[in-house]
């Protein structure tokens, strides 16, 4: 796809005589002295006055050294020039304009007598690894960089405060992570926004499916290649559509992290412009109020990100991260009959992309009101905690009072109307509405021979036309098995192959669980279905997970993976596998039913599955890096994916002990 450049003359990269005689060999010092008193240089530790010396070294004012120190973590990505232009590309338009929200966050600090510090820690593009190796490092990735995040933030120990800036599917729920970790610190995160809707395009979902509507000849070369490049109707923010970044962003202030009405702003724009700076204020506040990270996430603080996640029909790559951030901040994690219960108090209250039914892009979402008036609604339905302290300093009940006869409600809302010709009300519902709009919960946790521990899908988001009256969708079909996602989408696309997939299969993804592919996101083979016009009557069953943009009849987590024991790794091609998911129950089955395209009993069933050995093309993926092995393995002995793919330390350590243990012995 790319082609290579010719080699530049060896000469131009051996380096020259003029830049060394150009070169100083000493300079002048930083002017003034600093702040010390006695009492510091005899009782503070080293490092405290080296920073000082560190602060100037760097141009800092040797007179303004003595106000707090707040410490700014991002993703930022690339390298802009001052008219926003690229010099060096980020790896997506989630972090490329997020350093404007840096900026701004640290001239407010700074104009209030403070002394801000800002460290970074950037991530990658899921949707630019999707269908590649890169997907390998994804979620791996999300750990490593709340550890790397922890850790910058502990580096500076002086530091009275931190406010994390990010924003996509990994980034940002790293960063919470990382801040969930410094609980005795006040802390405020700030979402980096969403991408503007191209005029006349295709959203940055819908292009991920071009190459498959081309192989199936739906789209030219021409419409595709215009289509591709006019996807992003601005140069920042996640993508246009309610997936993992949209809902991390969703997650971060239902937590309370942070600030009212400003997950989903349209980044670039003057909305998303002021966050830095009010963010700013935000930690301010709360230092000033001695109120600590520890404050605002509790348990009930996280019930109401649960039930806000079930409002917006959130994306199921949150069943990992929400778990995590409990976790890290010593919370008891949500089990699967919490979810469960969230997901039946409350049905989808939100029409979004990609759930329908009429899939307004998220920056509508946001002018509809966003998360504060989906909580109108919870509280109004008696489901809200409304005590819970938020990143304001004031309870959550406060802030929705404020937001319920706010201007900035009443003008969002207007805004919309005006520009857009929509209802906000048509946006985001009550309850009744919703339910005479058809929208239904947001999760259900199949389980059967073929998921004995369990595996999720996101039933709001099934076609409805192939959902009964009663709300069951009912799916019998033959399956088609395949060990590598890319054998998998060159069956979609009826490319290489004596068999496409068609109507009526059902696609069985093995192998692509933690220790197969780091658990890869599927999201080229259920983006291709959900556009082409057969794709809502193919089902898809994996151990892995799918991407937050994921839609239609896809059942994902599935466990035990089948590299450990999983009976999903031992079906074959031409076993008939039944689906049932009740939206209304919220209940569901995945099971085998029959080999050979012939039916058998529950029994005959059992005996086959026990039986037979794992299919012959099982393995991890030969690309699978160490480092994502290790991930594998540590995040196995805490508890695997259905706790959140997180690294618990008693547990990793006691498994290496009891390990050690028996090594010993056996010599």
């Amino acid at each position: 796809m790319h082609g290579k450049l010719a080699a530049p003359p060896l000469d131009s990269v051996l380096g020259s005589a003029s830049a060394i005689a150009a070169g100083r060999l000493a300079g002048e010092g930083p002017a003034g002295r600093l702040p010390l008193t006695a009492d510091m240089l005899r009782e503070e530790p080293s490092g405290n006055v080296f920073g000082l010396t560190q602060n100037v070294g760097m141009g800092w004012s040797a007179a303004s050294l003595q106000g707090p120190q707040y410490v700014i973590v991002s993703t930022q990505g690339g390298l802009r020039n001052e008219d926003g232009s690229p010099v060096a590309l980020g790896y997506h338009t989630g972090h490329w304009e997020i350093g404007l929200l840096v900026r701004a966050a640290a001239e407010t600090l700074r104009a209030a007598g403070a002394i801000p510090f800002a460290a970074y820690c950037s991530d990658p593009c899921d949707g630019r690894t999707q269908g590649t190796t890169g997907m390998f490092d994804s979620l791996p990735y999300r750990n490593d960089a709340a550890v790397v995040m922890r850790r910058l933030i502990r580096s500076l120990p002086t530091a009275s405060g931190v406010i994390g800036v990010a924003t996509c599917d990994k980034g940002l729920p790293a960063t919470m992570l990382a801040l969930a970790g410094c609980r005795d610190l006040p802390g405020v995160i700030v979402p980096g926004g969403v991408t503007l809707p191209a005029v006349g395009g295709e959203d940055a979902g819908q292009v991920q499916s071009l190459g498959a509507r081309f192989a199936r000849d739906l789209v030219s070369l021409d419409y595709a290649a215009t289509m591709g490049c006019r996807a992003c109707g601005s140069a920042g923010g996640g993508c246009q559509f309610l997936g993992t970044a949209a809902t991390s962003q969703v997650v971060a202030e239902a937590l309370g992290l942070a600030l009212p009405h400003s997950a989903l702003a349209p980044s670039g724009e003057p909305v998303w412009l002021e966050l830095g700076r009010r963010s700013a204020l935000a930690l301010l506040r709360l230092d000033a109020l001695g109120l600590a990270l520890k404050d605002i996430l509790t348990q009930h603080a996280l019930e109401n990100a649960m039930l806000v996640h079930a409002a917006f029909g959130g994306s199921t790559n949150l069943l990992l991260h929400i778990p995590a951030i409990a976790h890290a901040a010593g919370l008891r994690p949500p089990t699967v009959a919490d979810w469960i219960r969230v997901n039946r108090a409350t049905p989808r209250l939100v029409d979004a992309l990609p759930n329908g039914p009429r899939g307004h892009p998220t920056v509508q979402v946001f002018m509809a009101g966003g998360v504060p008036e989906v909580m109108l609604h919870l509280r109004r339905m008696g489901l809200l905690h409304g005590d819970v302290l938020t990143a304001t300093g004031d309870t959550l009940d406060a802030t929705l009072d404020w937001w319920a006869t706010s201007d900035r409600r009443q003008a969002a809302r207007a805004r919309l109307t005006a520009a857009a010709s929509v209802s906000p009300d048509d946006v985001i519902m009550g309850p009744d509405a919703a339910r005479r709009a058809g929208l239904t919960s947001t999760v259900v946790f199949p389980v059967g021979n073929l998921a004995p521990e369990g595996a999720v899908i996101k039933a709001t988001a099934l076609d409805p036309a192939v959902v009964g009256d009663d709300q069951v969708y009912r799916h019998r079909g033959p399956a088609r098995v395949f060990v590598d996602e890319r054998d998998a989408i060159r069956a979609v696309k009826g490319v290489g192959t004596d068999r496409p997939i068609r109507a009526g299969d059902v696609i069985v993804l093995i192998g692509n669980g933690p220790s197969g592919t780091g658990m890869q996101e599927t999201a080229q083979v259920t983006t291709a279905l959900r556009y082409l016009p057969w794709g809502k009557h193919v089902a898809l069953l994996t151990d892995g997970r799918f991407s937050g943009f994921s839609s239609g009849a896809c059942v994902g987590h599935i466990g035990p993976e089948s590299l450990h024991g999983g009976p999903i790794g031992r079906v074959r091609d031409d076993d008939l596998i039944e689906i049932v998911i009740d939206r209304a129950a919220l209940t569901g089955s995945v099971d085998l039913v029959g080999a050979a395209g012939q039916a058998l009993d529950a029994d005959a069933c059992a005996v086959l599955l026990q039986s037979r050995g794992p299919h012959p093309g099982l393995a991890p993926h030969a690309a699978l890096p160490a480092d994502t092995r290790l991930w594998a393995a540590l995040q196995r002995a805490s508890g695997g994916t259905w706790a959140g793919c997180v690294y618990d330390v008693d547990r990793i350590v006691a498994t290496l002990e009891a390990g050690l243990q028996l090594t010993k012995e056996v010599k």
